[in-house]
């Protein structure tokens, strides 16, 4: 006896000093993040796809870019600055997401980590921005005409600047332009299978530069404000073919260059779009030209017209798709945004064009205008799957505001190209979104954690594999969806896992969605009708507006709008299955039909008015219905009727906002083990039900009878109710012995003014001994559970009171706090299944976190950083939670899970997370690119290599190609080029535009015979083998890389004193003949390496084709 004063004793000091002091929740335990994110952003506007990996990357106007594969696999990653991105491009099938902000800062985000890995702040406005596709270098124009190169360096994770550069003063005066005009740079575009050795570079003023790198000279020179194009042979086109052809005579320099695209896959022809809406096709097929000298003609340039109207849309997007089905490339179809006359409906133009017969010939042969759903903002093209040509783009995506994805496939293009009428619309695929949330219309969400040491997780893992389904309440469907890429992670792919968090979602059509949250990657569990088969009842398809699941049960409860309670049981597989019809007065029994869906046991129609609470008691044999007139009904699950049927509070029609199961024995005895309550017996222990109102009183019923117990209903006058909670306060008896310890100074301090409370600037502390703390006993588990505690939330503040207070009639708050803003939601937060702290969400959208039981405030932040949303009228009744930690709202097409405490590793571990990049892919897509390029190279270099190196011995003019017909993956000779001096800018002589015929001697030739005696792995063997290499080329080009130099004629006496041999012409005749053998012994030896090389290759190819064939049998999890 003496023991338990004793403890007593202990457990009222703890209690006084638990409220004078700190609560259990600190803020460095709090870390708000993202952890699940599906959706597309409202201010989505940029697209991206990485054509390997098949995934697609979408930037915004706040700051985040949205990553999609397939298998549901999507992440979300948040800049630091909430600006909007401008360029955005994947370095593909490396694992990274490059993208500029408006701010010029050029971002590199590891889609592996999910994490930014290094930027670079630009010093000027970028204005052009391409990634070399399959290197790690990026071209970067600006605002001045300047135009630079970024290499990334993935081993150090950095973004390295080259110190050469090409000014716009440089490339005008190589073009032949004297005047010094720094026009931005609008475009840069890397020329098809030249691996980065040419690039086109378009200023603003209409100028066109194609540059090679390599050689550092102009190939091929278009545009500017001097050039002046006639058309006197009909070789304009215009879009309607009714128009007759007139004379082409327009001075280029007044027209602005708004988008560019290549319209051949081999880059020979240019398509460019200007601001006066005018699209002009450019040939670049034509020799190099002579400086100061344009070699654009009427044939090498057709303009395309989309109106004759005299004010038109700028040209803003120009794509081209080349058609894979011809022999030749000389078709294909041109995707258009803009052109069209000022006034007109925002379409997408779709141009089918042809030019078999040459340039001059190029023609219209389909127009199609596509119809948009919203407006526009970006598209882009991919190749098809199982396409091997990455050039042929075929299917469509298409961006429209707000949020919106809509795919074409080649079919549906195709049929588009075909129809007569110009202006058509097709079905689009829409974006396959896991929780439709706009059509049907989200109502309702409910996020349940199952208790662990219940079987119900497992119980439901068993349902969900009979009632899984992967349809939906949307329209969209996952086949033939495109995206594919990402790897889940292996532990949402574990069989025989039970579900530990359930996410319902209720409709407008009054259907609800079931999912399993236990992972990052939800999955359906299955998807229940509005209507139920078998029986016919008015407002059953009305929308949902309450859902409650008991997880000792597996029942579930959904309620609408029209006052209809329809329950499921998720575990009832029997054949012989009753529906309950129940109503006020009456029970009606219906056979249900064999279905595939869960069993409703029971539809109750009992008001007809909106229900606004559902809760099941904690046993799971009562439901408690709680309607928007007030009145509260308690339904026997069991027996499948009406227990009762009351007024929520007495004398008040005000709606019901929230009702709490307790059982009695919480308030009988003063110690009960949790162990108790968690597992309830068959027998259902008496309960009683806490009501709110909205207009903020508080009743205590019987769960049996619905009698009143309390003596009268608790009342928050002038104030509009929000939730209530009825928690558990439990201490541990460390935490009593540990204030024990520290009676002493407790009494110097709080003991000497027990009446008087703490004083802050928001809150209010009434005495804690006013709230009557029962005798207490140590439970099994070493806690001590006092009597639960009240915490009823207001718009305004927040009351925490004394259950058994209140039961007994007493109004005095243990702990009150007010705020000058308006809360519209709230959340209690557990840790270990203990609370420690509640979260209130502002209309402002900023939310608030404080400890319990003392109501202090541990942090603040808002939705708007987390998110970069807003609030928006309703929100709060899609948002929800389990309670420990994790919260789900909704906004638009966007569904975000947030994770609040810092030590959840759940969601928030990269194990856990599914990988947005797979290495097992890249690794075989790279063996399979190289087997095909030395594929290639086996087939275009074998029989003509000897021809050419003959053909360059003797000097001949050669015909330059116009891009090379090997595409390779090899860029390092570009670094060579960009980060070594001597770039053009510092040697303006370099750049050649007038090339000469230059005379070789085979003499000059050197091969160099194998050498054995040095490892070329030396870095001095390295560095002589390149200096001498270096040194044959010069001596190999001698004379020709100087235009200055001009030939010279030589006397006789000069040529006979430099060829003149001594001796006579038997010896001179024997000398040559044995150079002659000499030569043949090298030409032997270079034929012999070229076979080995060859064979070496061979060997390779065969063994990456092993390597493809295995990784295909293999799954990743293999690996």
């Amino acid at each position: 006896m003496f023991a338990k004063k004793l403890l007593h004793k202990a457990v009222h000091h703890h209690f006084n000093h638990k409220f004078q002091q700190h609560g259990s929740l600190q803020s460095p335990e709090l870390d708000p993040r993202i952890v699940i994110h599906y959706g597309i952003p409202s201010s989505a506007s940029l697209l991206a796809f990485d054509s390997v990996q098949r995934l697609l990357a979408i930037g915004t106007l706040d700051g985040r870019l949205k990553v999609i594969g397939g298998d549901n696999i999507e992440g979300l990653l948040i800049s630091s600055k909430q600006l909007p991105y401008k360029y955005l491009e994947f370095l593909q099938n490396q694992g990274h997401l490059v993208g500029v902000l408006n701010d010029n800062d050029i971002q590199v985000w590891n889609l592996e980590t999910r994490s930014l890995i290094c930027s670079l702040q630009w010093e000027s406005n970028i204005t052009a921005f391409s990634v070399i596709s399959g290197s790690h270098f990026i071209y970067v124009g600006d605002e001045h005409g300047l135009f630079s190169v970024i290499k990334f360096d993935a081993e150090e994770g950095k973004l390295l600047k080259s110190s050469n550069h090409l000014s716009a003063k440089f490339l005008r005066e190589a073009a032949g332009f004297p005047e010094s005009s720094d026009q931005p740079i609008v475009g840069i575009l890397s020329q098809p299978y030249s691996s980065g050795n040419r690039l086109l570079i378009a200023f603003q003023d209409g100028l066109l530069i194609l540059w090679d790198v390599s050689e550092a000279k102009i190939v091929f020179l278009g545009g500017g404000k001097d050039l002046e194009l006639k058309d006197d042979g009909g070789n304009t086109s215009e879009m309607d073919t009714n128009l007759p052809a007139d004379i082409l005579e327009q001075n280029l320099g007044d027209k602005e260059i708004s988008a560019l695209c290549w319209a051949s896959s081999d880059g020979s022809i240019l398509s460019v779009g200007y601001l006066d809406g005018d699209i002009l096709f450019w040939n670049l097929s034509s020799a190099a030209p002579s400086k100061g000298q344009q070699t654009t003609s009427s044939k090498n340039v057709v303009r395309l017209q989309l109106s004759n109207a005299e004010r038109r849309i700028p040209v803003i997007v120009l794509q081209w798709s080349n058609n894979h089905k011809s022999h030749n490339d000389c078709t294909g179809q041109l995707f258009v945004y803009g052109g069209d006359e000022i006034g007109l409906e925002e379409v997408l133009t779709i141009l089918t064009l042809e030019w078999s017969s040459g340039m001059e010939s190029l023609r219209c042969i389909g127009r199609a205008d596509l119809t948009l759903n919203g407006t526009f903002a970006d598209l882009i093209l991919l190749p098809s799957l199982g396409e091997r040509d990455l050039n042929s783009k075929d299917d469509l995506f298409v961006l429209t505001n707000p949020g919106q994805i809509h795919y074409y496939d080649n079919d549906s293009l195709s049929a588009l190209s075909t129809q007569k009428n110009r202006t058509s619309s097709v079905s689009a695929q829409e974006f396959p979104v896991l929780i439709p949330m706009a059509d049907p219309s989200l109502t309702v969400a409910k996020l349940i954690k199952l208790p662990s040491q219940l079987n119900s997780s497992k119980t439901l893992a068993e349902v969900a594999s009979i009632l899984k389904t992967r349809s939906s309440p949307g329209s969209a469907s996952f086949a033939n969806w495109p995206l594919t890429g990402g790897v889940p992670s292996h532990l949402s792919t574990v069989k025989g896992a039970g579900i530990d968090r359930v996410y319902f979602v209720g409709y407008s059509n009054g259907s609800v969605l079931l999912c399993d949250a236990t992972h990052p990657i939800l999955s359906y569990i299955c998807y229940i009708e509005g209507e139920v088969n078998g029986v016919k009842v008015a407002g059953s398809t009305a929308p949902v507006t309450k859902l409650d699941f008991c997880s000792v049960s597996l029942l579930l409860a959904v309620g609408n709008e029209c006052g209809l309670v329809r329950v499921y049981d998720l575990k009832n597989f029997s054949d012989e299955k009753k529906i309950q019809f129940v109503t006020e007065t009456k029970i009606e029994a219906h056979d249900a039909p064999l279905g595939k869906g869960p069993h409703c046991s029971a539809i109750f129609s009992l008001l007809n008015s909106p229900v606004q609470a559902l809760s099941f008691a904690n046993s799971g044999t009562k439901l408690a219905i709680g309607f928007l007139s007030g009145r509260v009904a308690v339904c026997d699950m069991k027996s499948l009727s009406v227990l009762f049927l009351i007024d929520g509070v007495p004398s008040s029609s005000s709606p019901i906002t929230t009702m709490v199961w307790k059982q009695q024995a919480c308030f009988q005895s003063a110690v009960n083990s949790p162990k108790k309550l968690e597992t309830p017996s068959e027998k259902s222990l008496e309960e009683i039900l806490f009501i709110l109102s909205r207009d903020g009183k508080i009743n205590v019923v019987d769960g049996d009878t619905g009698k009143t117990i309390s003596s009268r209903p608790f009342h928050v006058k002038e104030s509009t109710a929000i939730s209530m909670y009825v928690i558990d306060y439990i201490i541990s008896t460390s935490d009593v012995s540990n204030d024990k310890q520290h009676e002493e100074p407790l009494k110097s301090t709080v003991g000497a003014h027990p009446e008087e409370p703490v004083q802050e600037s928001s809150s209010t502390v009434v005495n804690s001994s006013e709230a009557e703390v029962s005798s207490s006993e140590t439970s099994p588990s070493g806690e001590i559970l006092l009597d639960p505690l009240v915490l009823l939330c207001c718009e305004n503040s927040l009351h925490l009171l004394s259950a058994k207070a209140l039961m007994q009639g007493n109004k005095k708050p243990i702990k009150k706090v007010e705020h000058s803003k308006s809360f519209y939601w709230t959340t209690i937060l557990k840790k270990d299944d203990k609370i420690w702290g509640i979260l209130s969400l502002l209309q402002t959208g900023t939310f608030e976190i404080r400890s319990l039981p003392d109501l202090e405030l541990v942090t603040e932040s808002s939705l708007l950083s987390i998110l970069k949303w807003n609030y928006k009228v309703n929100m709060d009744k899609t948002m929800c939670s389990d309670d420990n930690g994790q919260i789900v709202l909704a906004n638009g097409s966007e569904l975000a899970f947030i994770s609040l405490l810092a030590g959840e590793n759940e969601f928030r571990s990269l194990e856990h997370l599914p990988c947005l990049h797979d290495k097992v892919l890249a690794a075989a897509a790279d063996a399979a690119f190289t087997f095909s390029t030395d594929q290639k190279k086996k087939q275009t270099t074998k029989p003509g290599i000897l021809g050419g190196i003959v053909k360059g011995l003797k000097g001949g003019k050669t015909t330059q190609p116009v891009s090379p017909k090997i595409q390779t993956s090899n860029f390092d000779h570009l670094e060579d080029i960009f980060f070594k001096p001597s770039f053009p800018d510092s040697r303006p002589t370099g750049v050649v535009v007038d090339e000469k015929e230059v005379e070789l001697d085979i003499d000059d030739i050197q091969i160099d015979e194998p050498k054995t005696v040095a490892s070329t792995s030396s870095p001095n063997v390295k560095n002589k083998q390149k200096d001498k290499l270096q040194n044959d080329r010069e001596k190999l080009f001698q004379g020709g890389s100087n235009d200055d130099v001009k030939p010279k004629i030589r006397t006789a006496e000069e040529i006979m004193a430099a060829y003149r041999k001594t001796g006579d012409a038997a010896s001179t005749a024997a000398q040559a003949r044995n150079k002659l053998m000499e030569r043949q012994e090298k030409l032997e030896r270079i034929s012999q390496r070229t076979a080995d090389l060859q064979n070496g290759a061979e060997n390779f190819a065969s063994l990456a084709n092993e390597l493809v064939k295995t990784m295909e049998r293999r799954k990743w999890w293999q690996i």
